[in-house]
């Protein structure tokens, strides 16, 4: 389980402006620093996001694993962080990171490649 907000070195000031699910996370969409593309979206708690701010390494709670992760620490495709920002309701984080090979874990640069069709633009 993600740690509470007592376990964190997270900024109490920042702690509070996060508005999380019933499970402690707070949605982080990942961008690419320069050119803006969205390469993944990725979950975070209070730990999580203190360690990415302190060690300018994207580290995500992994739902799936039940553990903390640095992205790249295995595969070699690390994100180092240029900036972090909390949108206007503090449910969500947007992450400016430089990405090294691919975001996807899935080999891709994005995880945003499957585009689908929206049948209202024909109407235009």
């Amino acid at each position: 389980m993600p740690v509470s907000d007592a376990e964190t070195s997270l900024d109490a000031a920042i702690a509070a402006r996060l508005k999380r699910t019933t499970d402690g996370l707070v949605a982080a969409i990942v961008q690419e620093h320069g050119t803006n593309e969205v390469l993944m979206l990725a979950w975070m708690d209070a730990e999580a996001l203190h360690r990415t701010l302190t060690t300018g390494r994207a580290t995500y709670w992994s739902r799936s694993r039940q553990e903390y992760w640095v992205k790249g620490a295995t595969s070699g495709h690390h994100q180092l962080v240029r900036k972090v920002a909390l949108d206007c309701d503090g449910d969500a984080l947007l992450v400016t990171v430089e990405q090294t090979g691919a975001a996807c874990h899935t080999g891709t640069h994005t995880c945003f490649s499957a585009e689908l069709p929206v049948s209202a633009l024909e109407a235009l």
